[in-house]
């Protein structure tokens, strides 16, 4: 095991398009990478599917109701190993469909953006990532 990494699973949420534009969240100034855009969730818990994680995690952050049905996998990313850490791969799922009004229940702030104001948004490399990757296949979706 010890010649094994290990990993953190994490999981986020692309909610939109509303108008076309996407939910971003910004993370507390205090938290890692904070001031950063990024696509809402958080961590896997060990007992948890990763769209029960997404649901769990969207309702305590942003007090919206998702459904698992509702939820359609949309890419991933994943950190560089290094100094020992846990490497992070988060898993993004999209939806388009969600009950309440959004509330950014852990500090930051929420907003609205379409996917070219998005691109120029500050974010974590992963969640840069993880919009190249939303992104290119809603454009092959549509025709673009």
């Amino acid at each position: 095991m010890e010649n094994n990494p290990t990993w953190m699973p994490v999981v986020a949420a692309a909610i939109g398009p509303k108008n076309g534009r996407w939910l971003m969240h910004r993370r507390p100034v205090e938290k890692q990478h904070g001031g950063l855009w990024e696509f809402p969730g958080g961590k896997v818990e060990s007992d948890e599917a990763p769209e029960i994680a997404v649901i769990r995690e969207i309702k305590e952050e942003l007090n919206l109701r998702l459904e698992a049905v509702a939820l359609t996998p949309a890419g991933f990313a994943q950190a560089d190993r290094d100094n020992g850490q846990k490497q992070i791969v988060i898993l993004l799922y999209k939806t388009d469909q969600w009950e309440g009004v959004p509330q950014a229940l852990e500090g930051g702030e929420i907003a609205w953006f379409a996917p070219e104001e998005i691109a120029k948004l500050d974010k974590p490399p992963l969640d840069i990532a993880l919009a190249k990757q939303l992104f290119a296949k809603s454009a092959s979706e549509t025709g673009r």
